[in-house]
């Protein structure tokens, strides 16, 4: 199954721990191995791949994942969150001009190049390995997927990059492509591949996680969507739906769950495995989970008060129940053992039980009767800025291992599913003037949970695919880049209708019927979004140190 992958990539990862890491884009892969006769056989060739993968989403929280979460949390969908320690995110998230120093944003930079040259390195040596050629060219096009992915990522973070197809020492001196040029190198190479890897059905259980035709085709399909042809994209996209490898999953909460990992309705995902003694496994459980919950959590990444009236507003029930969780719930979806939690309330009011002074003080506050701490999963609201956490990276405790800590979570990364592809294909066909498609793919995600079909056309149309996008796909690193994509009229982005001194986030969490949780908790003020700039605030900015070491050959991106 995966394991192959994964312990691949746990070997090589070993391997990449003793080399240097100075230069965004040189990384000895092999420390003194000789790249030369490293690559003699399939074993080997193998042993690298693994190491390509590894590179999705490296073993720890700050290279990659990190980012991630920042990105959903410079929208009005997440709190940075944590109110207990120091916010390394608000430069960023608040919009600050600070925001070139980012450690996170200089971290995934870093860690995206390094996974290009890895990437770049299979590439070139993989054709002279002695094995199987048809296996050859299904390895180099892996590396190619993957490399064709990492540039989509720093491409929606920072715009234009540079393009680098060689594993070349020397970054120094090298200028910024064109983010056209980037998109149309990453839409020709998915193109490629996509004739090249077998489909789902055909990879073996061995191979589960590996890149597959259909998510070549799904990624292909995005990044032409994000590049606005629309046309282009719906070939694309219909050729997924059409050669029926994937489907929705009958139920929503099993979309991120354990048992559901590499589920049919996932295209592609970041491989995890449960070890005592390796970071093998996921860091978003711990990382967004409940300072105070059962195994605690960092608690970094709050849901926000205004994604939840928008499920409301929706009348979207099931996905509300299986993306947020609130404090005073008096249950958790998919947790056999809630009795657990309510026992750890102790931990939140530690001096008397109701009778403590925090408790009486949110009786006060809140109107919390004595139910909340006997029934209830208390999220204590002095330590998080909203009082919720992100469901879909909780993980029930029957499926906790032994060592419950950042990287010991057997939960997979969705980065594609099937969903996506849907509400991909029915904004492009909706942009083409196709709203019929357009209905049937928003309406076949619509149906799982039970709303309403959509019958409307043309803008009405956009606006409730563009609604669903957020519902459905709500912390999996789309929002950012959908609003700051979205035409609103006018010639502004959807980003400045809703961040800026008058945006929709900000004059609601600023005015009278802003949520008392979110209020009440000014550990992290509730005025995000006050200094977004457009169209500085449009992209992020190139990291300074790469600029620095560039010799300033990297231009930063305009407002910074």
């Amino acid at each position: 199954m995966k394991k192959h992958i994964i312990k691949g990539a746990a070997a090589l990862a070993l391997c990449l721990s003793l080399s240097s890491c100075d230069d965004f884009l040189t990384e000895d892969v092999h420390g003194s191995q000789n790249l030369d006769t490293f690559f003699a056989n399939e074993e080997e060739v193998n042993t690298f791949i693994g190491g390509c993968y590894f590179e999705i989403a490296k073993d720890d929280w700050w290279q990659i994942y990190n980012a991630w979460l920042q990105a959903d949390m410079t929208t009005d969908d997440l709190w940075d969150g944590n109110t207990t320690q120091s916010d390394g995110y608000q430069d960023v998230t608040y919009f600050m001009p600070t925001a070139p120093q980012n450690g996170a944003l200089s971290n995934f930079w870093g860690a995206r190049y390094q996974g290009i040259y890895t990437c770049n390195t299979a590439i070139k040596r993989i054709p002279g390995a002695a094995m199987n050629e048809t296996l050859r060219a299904q390895r180099v096009a892996e590396a190619r997927f993957l490399r064709a992915f990492f540039y989509f990522d720093l491409a929606r973070f920072f715009g234009g990059v540079p393009l680098i197809t060689e594993p070349i020492s020397n970054g120094e001196g090298i200028g910024r492509n064109t983010l056209d040029e980037v998109y149309d190198f990453v839409e020709k190479e998915l193109a490629e591949v996509a004739e090249v890897l077998p489909q789902r059905s055909q990879w073996g259980a061995a191979d589960m996680g590996r890149a597959t035709r259909g998510a070549a085709l799904g990624l292909l399909g995005k990044v032409q969507v994000y590049h606005g042809k629309y046309a282009d994209a719906k070939v694309s996209l219909k050729k997924v739906i059409d050669e029926g490898e994937y489907e929705l999953l009958p139920n929503f909460g099993d979309v991120w769950s354990v048992p559901f990992n590499n589920s049919k309705e996932s295209l592609f995902e970041v491989q995890t495995m449960y070890s005592n003694q390796y970071s093998l496994g996921s860091v978003l459980t711990v990382i967004t989970g409940c300072r105070n919950g059962v195994g605690d959590g960092w608690a970094w990444g709050t849901p926000t008060s205004d994604l939840e009236n928008a499920y409301i507003a929706a009348g979207d029930t099931e996905r509300l129940r299986w993306t947020i969780i609130k404090t005073g719930c008096k249950e958790i979806p998919g947790e056999s053992n809630f009795a657990a939690f309510i026992d750890n309330n102790a931990q939140v009011f530690t001096a008397g039980g109701i009778n403590d002074a925090k408790f009486q003080n949110y009786k006060k506050e809140f109107g919390w009767g004595n139910d909340v701490y006997e029934e209830s999963y208390v999220i204590d609201p002095a330590q998080h800025k909203s009082a919720r956490i992100i469901r879909k990276y909780f993980v029930p405790l029957e499926y906790r291992g032994e060592v419950y800590d950042k990287g010991k979570i057997p939960l997979n990364h969705r980065i594609l599913r099937y969903a996506d592809v849907l509400l991909l294909y029915a904004e492009a066909c909706n942009e083409t003037n196709d709203d019929v498609n357009a209905r049937l793919a928003l309406n076949e995600v619509r149906e799982r949970v039970n709303l309403a079909p959509v019958t409307s056309s043309g803008t009405a149309l956009r606006d409730a695919i563009r609604l669903e996008r957020r519902l459905e796909l709500a912390y999996e690193q789309n929002r950012l880049f959908d609003i700051r994509r979205w035409d609103a009229g006018n010639g502004k982005k959807v980003m400045e209708t809703i961040m800026g001194p008058n945006g929709s986030f900000v004059t609601y969490n600023l005015g009278p019927n802003a949520d008392m949780y979110e209020v009440y908790n000014q550990g992290q003020s509730s005025d995000k979004g006050t200094r977004f700039t457009a169209p500085r605030d449009l992209l992020y900015p190139i990291p300074s140190e790469e600029i620095q070491r560039s010799n300033g050959a990297l231009v930063q991106n305009e407002g910074y």
